[in-house]
């Protein structure tokens, strides 16, 4: 999974990109893939290949997910995929700045 370098700030569009490889390391399309992601406020969302425009298929086994945050935090998520020799959960998490623009913060006008 990679995340392009920088920060992150509300409703700022963010790619994230995932490989499935099969056990002698060929790119592979899982049966399925799903992209899940959980707010620093417990809100769930789910986005499933062929149903969701968000997330599409890049090349073979190469899957990208393009989502806008909507909240300042730390944020969850799980790539799932179902399969033969390709059934995996992948979890991480990235921090969402706080902005002016979209939150009160202390200090700002």
């Amino acid at each position: 999974m990679a995340l392009t370098p920088g920060k992150y700030y509300v409703n700022t569009s963010m790619r994230l990109t995932m490989a499935f490889e099969d056990e002698d390391g060929n790119d592979v399309d899982p049966s399925t893939v799903t992209f899940k992601t959980c707010s620093p406020s417990g809100v769930e969302a789910s986005y499933v290949y062929t149903t969701d425009d968000e997330l599409l298929r890049a090349s073979e086994g190469h899957y990208t997910v393009d989502i806008a945050p909507d909240e300042a935090g730390r944020w969850f998520f799980r790539w799932e995929t179902t399969g033969t020799g390709t059934t995996i959960a992948i979890e991480g998490d990235f921090l969402v700045q706080d902005s002016p623009f979209y939150q009160d913060i202390v200090g700002y006008a």
